[in-house]
């Protein structure tokens, strides 16, 4: 037996251990992450467009702004790290088509998500409260709607397409349980097309990524480790 054919039988030993437990943890710092950050803009950004500017006097709204928004860089760093592990995990069983989705509406995902946040964020960073007023009304209204655009629209449904895209590959893969892929398909469908029936709509990806990583720690922990033979 060649020394490659011993590094490959061991690599496939190994990277099955190692491989879920690195996802499982990528995904739940991720899923805590954002839903932290998204819940805390949510409560201390006011609803009504024409009060964008008003919440900005209040300094402990918009310290927990600015709190919420630089979080948002380490969750998506550990979401990269999590799409990394899972087309890892995935291994040979992978599909082109697939995977150029997969990997595509991850990225797409993460990208509008890390705009929105510098938008909102430089806009909080360019004025102090006390300048806000009726002449930054504008802008406030603007910088908002783009940001809300961003993630309501297209970061959300981009998310919706990595969904459905990792439940189709799970359901030929078998990587994770059947429910899950029936709660991703419904999921998905939600993110797709239903944006506009909640504002808490969103919260409903990373609460089925934390489910799907869950998922995976038990299946990791549930393997049998088999030293190197």
């Amino acid at each position: 037996m060649t020394n490659q054919t011993i590094d490959a039988d061991q690599s496939q030993i190994v990277s099955p251990l190692k491989t879920p437990r690195a996802a499982a943890v990528a995904g739940i710092a991720f899923s805590v992450l954002s839903i932290i950050s998204l819940v805390l803009i949510k409560l201390s950004t006011p609803a009504n467009p024409g009060q964008a500017g008003a919440w900005l006097n209040d300094s402990a709204r918009r310290t927990t702004v600015d709190v919420a928004l630089n979080l948002v860089p380490f969750a998506g760093i550990a979401f990269l790290w999590f799409l990394g592990v899972i087309r890892d995990r995935i291994g040979l069983h992978e599909d082109r088509f697939f995977a150029t989705i997969f990997i595509g509406s991850g990225l797409l995902f993460v990208g509008m998500f890390f705009v929105a946040a510098g938008i909102e964020g430089g806009i909080i960073a360019g004025e102090s409260a006390k300048s806000f007023g009726s002449s930054a009304s504008g802008t406030l209204v603007l910088g908002r709607d783009v940001t809300s655009a961003l993630v309501n629209i297209y970061a959300v449904r981009m998310a919706a397409v990595f969904t459905i895209t990792t439940v189709t590959i799970a359901r030929r893969t078998q990587i994770v349980s059947r429910w899950l892929t029936y709660a991703g398909i419904a999921v998905g469908l939600v993110l797709l097309v239903g944006t506009g029936i909640s504002v808490w709509v969103e919260l409903l990806f990373p609460a089925w990524i934390l489910a799907l990583s869950i998922d995976v720690l038990i299946a990791g922990r549930g393997e049998p480790i088999t030293p190197p033979g």
